[in-house]
């Protein structure tokens, strides 16, 4: 059966967010871990291909962009979407735009719009310019982020920086209108030699309007909120059915790494309400001390109906003074390192229910696990659905994980998305 809707996603939640919008909107969704193996085929309306792209080189990003490309068209996608964070997270030299020209030039298509906004979880554009909440892009947390600085709201301005085509805009006044409207500016556009154009988005309206006039497009890019405006196109209605998963008992856990604002909160929240967690301390790590053995000795009695709490979650000073004594890369690496391996020692142990939040920290606890693809489920909170899992380390039964962005989710994410699971 040949899949409507093939996706590119640049980071492992990012792809699990997308996947979430699709699954609520009515699609049967399953999400892969990298590129599958060619052999591999697939029954569901989407497939999300999940890399871990986001901070790479450009040159590395694109190539493993195109072979999912090749490896979706193997399977009959109907139409591509590049998901991008909402937050539009990049550098000056990508990798939103390098990756989006590569895979225009593939498809061999004119234009493309360009659209991160997710009203449901305060991101929306307006004029072009990103606001996270009330807040320019550029004024909000994301100014402070290790790896991609956010400094400038404009869109039009952040994807020109990193493409050799043309970047315009079609503006709300215009979105407003509908369907039609929408994809007559984006005609416009195209017919003065723009190749890409952010379109504005401030509610779910708008993202219907825009599912609509981006039927037949061979290529769009994204964050997750237009994926609701999608299934319609193709006569599917949100359903209970598509979110149905196993839910595996066991014990309980999360695993947290992310240090955005949203994850700090939520941290702070867990312990306030009681709940027992370990801080992973990166300049124990650096000085050779095991934390991973010390983490899984204190974890080990403490396993069962309650869950733990294991992160490395901190302030932005406090990451900004371990960057400075052991440089940007070497510690994120190091942490990321660490915590795969106290995931993968919690499921050895019995965890059978785990949230990892972060980007970065969900890729490499996915890898680290063997996980190869996810079947998608029920909605914890907006872009944060629960899945289902088959692991090597988890036996035959599976287990059941939630990847969180590190940005999204309410302050009690982690102490609800367990009772989520068992409703």
């Amino acid at each position: 059966m040949s899949m409507l809707l093939g996706c590119i996603a640049d980071d492992f939640t990012g792809a699990t967010d997308l996947a979430n919008n699709l699954v609520r909107a009515g699609m049967r969704v399953v999400q892969t871990i990298g590129v599958p193996d060619e052999d591999m085929r697939i029954d569901a309306d989407a497939v999300v291909v999940a890399l871990k792209s986001r901070t790479i080189e450009p040159e590395e990003a694109t190539r493993q962009s195109l072979a999912a490309l090749r490896w979706l068209q193997a399977q009959g996608a109907g139409q591509i979407y590049l998901k991008v964070c909402s937050t539009f997270d990049s550098t000056e030299r990508g990798n939103i735009g390098p990756v989006a020209e590569a895979l225009a030039d593939a498809l061999g298509a004119d234009f493309v719009p360009v659209c991160p906004a997710f009203p449901e979880n305060q991101r929306t554009v307006f004029k072009g310019h990103l606001f996270v909440g009330d807040l320019l892009l550029s004024d909000s947390s994301m100014r402070h982020h290790p790896l991609t600085p956010m400094t400038d709201a404009s869109l039009v301005r952040v994807m020109q920086r990193q493409c050799r085509g043309k970047v315009g805009l079609v503006d709300h006044e215009v979105v407003r209108q509908g369907a039609q409207t929408i994809a007559g500016r984006m005609r416009a556009l195209q017919a003065q030699g723009l190749r890409f154009g952010i379109v504005d988005a401030i509610g779910n309206e708008d993202l219907l309007s825009m599912g609509r006039a981006f039927a037949g497009l061979p290529l769009l890019v994204a964050g997750s909120g237009v994926a609701i405006g999608l299934p319609q196109n193709h006569g599917l209605m949100p359903s209970e059915a598509a979110a149905r998963l196993p839910v595996i008992p066991g014990p309980k856990a999360v695993v947290s790494g992310s240090c955005s604002a949203a994850s700090n909160a939520q941290v702070v929240d867990f312990l306030q309400r009681g709940g027992e967690a370990f801080a992973v301390d990166p300049l124990r790590l650096a000085a050779g001390e095991d934390v991973v053995r010390a983490a899984l000795a204190w974890a080990a009695p403490r396993l069962g109906e309650q869950a733990v709490l294991v992160y490395a979650t901190a302030q932005p000073e406090a990451v900004k003074a371990v960057q400075g004594r052991l440089g940007v890369e070497q510690a994120g690496a190091m942490i990321e390192e660490a915590l795969s391996a106290i995931a993968r020692g919690l499921v050895e142990r019995g965890v059978r229910q785990l949230v990892v939040a972060g980007g970065e920290t969900s890729g490499a606890c996915v890898q680290a696990l063997g996980i190869a693809r996810m079947r998608i489920g029920v909605q914890i909170d907006p872009g944060v659905p629960w899945c289902h899992a088959a692991s090597p380390v988890a036996g035959g039964e599976g287990l059941n994980l939630a990847l969180k962005s590190g940005n999204f989710g309410t302050p009690d994410f982690f102490s609800k998305a367990f009772g989520t699971l068992a409703q």
